[in-house]
């Protein structure tokens, strides 16, 4: 794995890994690899103090199911809103503001429209090499039964495509992944999550010193 970039001395993170589903302990040990402390959320209080959190990937309707119990959706869509926020595959469709194919709800925090298992099957998965706007070459990318992003909006930007289609995209503090990079042999879409996470860390704005209740 590419573990160049490393976290500065004095800004420890603790990204979250959404763990209903899916391969949310292999993203836990990328995190782990890069410097920083993962914590697997299965209930909604675990998103307290998180700098970030991946969602993975999936079955995003039996991820729903989940989510459906209690508040848990909505206090999810409200820390998707204002927190860094990584999905892959399944994540990617939860994240995307339209669904199609069926239609589906989500947090609709991403201007993209995803179309769900436009790649076709299980047997059709695929482990292909792709140029990217990231430092390093081409981009390893292992598609499982992969949605497909048919449309972006003006504010997102394409950082890798597969056929013409986005791959990899990213708006604001959101980051999104029609394949797995945690299956692969190549950290840096990870280590490109983190180093958001940690900007969004560094210029959030803080309290001033001596403040106190009143």
């Amino acid at each position: 794995m590419t573990t160049r970039h490393q976290i500065k001395p004095g800004q420890p993170l603790t990204i979250g890994v959404l763990a209903l589903q899916g391969a949310y302990d292999v993203h836990a040990e990328v995190l782990t690899a890069l410097g920083v402390t993962p914590r697997l959320v299965r209930l909604p209080a675990q998103l307290d103090g998180l700098d970030g959190l991946i969602i993975p990937g999936g079955e995003s309707t039996t991820m729903l199911k989940f989510l459906e119990r209690g508040d848990f959706f909505d206090i999810l869509n409200e820390f998707v809103h204002h927190k860094p926020t990584f999905g892959t595959c399944a994540g990617c469709i939860l994240l995307a503001k339209d669904v199609s194919r069926p239609e589906q709800k989500s947090f609709a925090a991403l201007d993209i429209t995803v179309e769900r298992n436009a790649y076709g099957r299980q047997n059709d998965s695929a482990i292909l090499h792709e140029p990217t706007t990231l430092p390093g070459g081409p981009l390893e990318m292992v598609f499982i039964r992969a949605p497909r992003i048919d449309r972006v909006g003006p504010e997102v930007e394409v950082l890798a495509s597969r056929d013409g289609h986005p791959a990899l995209i990213r708006q604001g503090n959101l980051l999104a992944a029609t394949f797995h990079p945690e299956l692969g042999h190549d950290a840096r879409v990870h280590q490109f999550f983190v180093d958001m996470v940690r900007k969004a860390k560094e210029t959030a704005p803080r309290e001033p010193e001596g403040a106190a209740a009143v």
